[in-house]
């Protein structure tokens, strides 16, 4: 994409005839982290279309979409307590405040800035935010750092594998 059309990228909820633009962008993710030495974090089949239809009846899935509307990345959103981030260990939460949390959050590659944009729209609905990763997904580190995420230690997802789990400094 041109610098300076990505200005009119935007972020909208996600709709059901969205699913098969999704499916492709997670295929995509995957396809990424699998050439990057990230195999095993989302395997070959998740998110699974059942979750994703599920995450857009209950209004919690975006997408990232171009000038023309085509679908480039797509997050999750949850505003409120999350039972995975419920135990850390190896350190703290910033603040035990009321929270956002971002998921699934994932990009076909073809449009620049899709995580700058999914953190800058959560953050208009949430400034305490919390994110994690797989150890070994280092592009999804080093976006969540840059985007002022700090480390604060370890969580378990609910298949029990550990991940990375980032909060924002509350202001």
């Amino acid at each position: 994409m041109e610098r300076g059309k990505e200005s009119s990228a935007m972020i909208r909820p996600a709709e059901p005839g969205d699913l098969d633009a999704l499916l492709a962008v997670y295929a995509s993710a995957r396809a990424y982290m699998c050439l990057h030495g990230n195999p095993s974090q989302w395997g070959g089949d998740y998110p699974s279309p059942a979750l994703l239809e599920e995450d857009i009846r209950r209004g919690r899935l975006y997408v990232d979409t171009d000038e023309r509307g085509a679908v480039h990345g797509a997050f999750a959103f949850l505003p409120g307590d999350d039972p995975t981030y419920a135990r850390i260990e190896g350190g703290s939460w910033l603040s035990d405040a009321p929270y956002g949390v971002i998921h699934r959050v994932a990009s076909d590659g073809r449009m620049p800035g899709v995580f700058r944009r999914c953190a800058a729209f959560c953050r208009a609905r949430c400034a305490n935010l919390r994110i994690d990763t797989h150890h070994d997904n280092h592009t999804m580190q080093r976006l969540i750092e840059g985007a002022g995420f700090r480390r604060c230690g370890v969580i378990y997802v609910e298949d029990g594998s550990p991940r990375i789990a980032y909060q924002t400094p509350c202001p």
